[in-house]
């Protein structure tokens, strides 16, 4: 599928008009009724003002809509058929399921936007997927020469 019927998915989901839309984006609305129709290719600045104007991530429209809608039903309801979604998409669902409050921490930061915040944010993060790569069995921090084999 190209953009352009992502970004018209987006915007019907959202009851916004092309008018309503292209207004918010800053965009004329010729321009996005060529995206739409795929006689457009947006730049990424076009790209940009739409996700804010729809109040997404920008990565989000290069996915169709109905798949991100799992991600905010809640678990105890129907489980959603996810043989149409793409692997990257199906592990944010699958951790979203595991962890509901860091999955909208998250999200929350990503559609504020603030590049401090969303800086500080990918900071910590790579700071611990540092720190879980890390050996973490107990006996391997031990000096050498001094063998603790684990209690099972």
């Amino acid at each position: 599928m190209s953009i352009g019927l992502f970004i018209q998915g987006w915007r019907l989901s959202r009851n916004q008009s092309i008018e309503s839309l292209s207004d918010a984006a800053g965009i004329s609305t010729t321009l996005l009724e060529q995206i739409e129709a795929g006689q457009a290719d947006p730049t990424t600045s076009t790209i940009e003002a739409l996700a804010s104007a729809l109040r997404i991530p920008p990565s989000w429209l290069f996915d169709n809509p109905q798949s991100f809608k799992y991600l905010f039903t809640d678990s105890a309801e129907e489980e959603p058929d996810t043989a149409q979604i793409d692997p990257v998409t199906d592990r944010i669902l699958v951790g979203s399921h595991a962890d509901r409050s860091l999955y909208v921490l998250l999200t929350t930061l990503m559609q504020a936007g603030d590049p401090k915040l969303l800086r500080a944010a990918e900071m910590s993060l790579r700071s611990l997927v540092k720190q879980s790569r890390q050996a973490t069995v107990p006996w391997q921090q031990r000096p050498s020469g001094h063998f603790e084999p684990p209690s099972d």
